[in-house]
């Protein structure tokens, strides 16, 4: 039987030559949000790996909505040019440009991992973080400060110009990062929303933002690209958003133009019981892909070439994402491609090696 990990997918005009994709991975290594030649290599390389889609990391819609000093960003014209650089060569080796535009909330201000992963106060370069309410990851670290409805409608404004600087930058997937504990999450999470207002309370208060700035994306993202949703599918946690409001979030998402949800999960609070294990969020995705009828893509502790080959051959999901794996292997396209008999383009570059 022919391989359907490497069949190709069609969504809108873009036809990805596998269901292989680079999941976004922060790279801590950018400067007041500008890439640099480390992003053109670790992206690019993934290109010349084999994947069909590379989603490029949690990019900042604003100064305050990066995770790290080191974070990229897309507030600026000026952060355009070398993003082009990235996208012109990852379509030249066969692959799909994606970005993940994203704001971090209360999670912003830390440093990267190396450098300790701890909260920044201003002096240390550190800023101000907002929430939908005044509540702190860390229970001893300072609480954010609650967005106001200025705030909330400069945070929509943020990822309607990022998305239009996107299109210029030549990306031809976006995904919206509504998942990992980051803001879009906190406002949808009751452990992390305790609004009184027309965003907080209900269901439909809580997807109220995530809604907003999914209308202001699409007000700028051209409509025959593909347009994605990161979320994930519980908290782990007691009182949590949970995979039913995941399911029905993913129904109202679709109805409104979005073509693929990318399902993930955890990352809300510290306090998360997550039963790490292979293919432990990949019964959401398919939850989801089943109930909510539309496309998913599954991540999480998938490793080989034939549990990916498995998830998407029994109808699981569209997609797999790999992150972790796709750094120990950057050729991971090629290798899966060889390990399940698949003959597939190799970079001209390359191919004396291919036999």
């Amino acid at each position: 039987m022919p391989s359907q990990l490497f069949s190709p997918l069609q969504i809108k005009s873009i036809s990805l030559k596998n269901r292989i994709t680079i999941s976004p991975m922060c790279q801590y290594s950018g400067e007041d949000g500008f890439a640099n030649d480390w992003h053109l290599v670790h992206l690019g390389s993934r290109a010349t790996g084999g994947a069909g889609l590379i989603i490029q990391e949690a990019t900042a819609v604003s100064p305050e909505g990066r995770i790290s000093p080191e974070d990229l960003g897309l507030w600026s014209d000026e952060h355009i040019q070398k993003l082009q650089s990235i996208t012109k060569f990852i379509i030249s080796q066969g692959a799909i440009p994606g970005i993940q535009l994203a704001h971090s909330g209360r999670k912003a201000s830390v440093s990267a991992p190396w450098k300790g992963n701890k909260k920044l106060a201003q002096n240390e370069g550190g800023w101000e973080t907002v929430a939908p309410s005044a509540i702190g990851y860390h229970d001893n670290e300072p609480a954010p400060t609650a967005l106001d409805k200025t705030g909330i409608e400069k945070v929509i404004t943020d990822f309607k110009l990022a998305t239009r600087r996107a299109v210029l930058a030549g990306y031809q997937v976006l995904e919206i990062h509504g998942a990992h504990g980051y803001l879009l999450h906190q406002f949808l999470s009751p452990l992390s929303n305790v609004r009184t207002d027309e965003y907080g309370g209900s269901f439909e208060n809580r997807i109220r933002l995530i809604l907003e700035i999914l209308s202001a994306v699409q007000s700028e993202w051209p409509k025959e690209l593909p347009l994605l949703v990161r979320i994930s599918a519980t908290d782990w946690a007691e009182g949590g958003w949970n995979i039913e409001e995941s399911i029905e979030l993913s129904k109202i998402l679709k109805e409104k133009g979005i073509d693929l949800i990318d399902v993930s999960s955890g990352g809300l609070v510290s306090h998360q019981q997550i039963p790490l294990g292979p293919n432990y969020q990949v019964p959401f995705a398919e939850q989801i892909k089943k109930e909510a009828k539309i496309l998913t893509g599954a991540v999480g502790l998938i490793t080989t070439s034939q549990q990916a080959e498995d998830i998407v051959s029994s109808g699981k999901a569209d997609l797999v994402l790999f992150a972790r794996e796709s750094l120990r292997n950057p050729n991971i396209g090629l290798d899966f491609a060889h390990e399940l008999g698949v003959d597939v383009q190799w970079p001209k570059q390359y191919e004396r090696a291919k036999k």
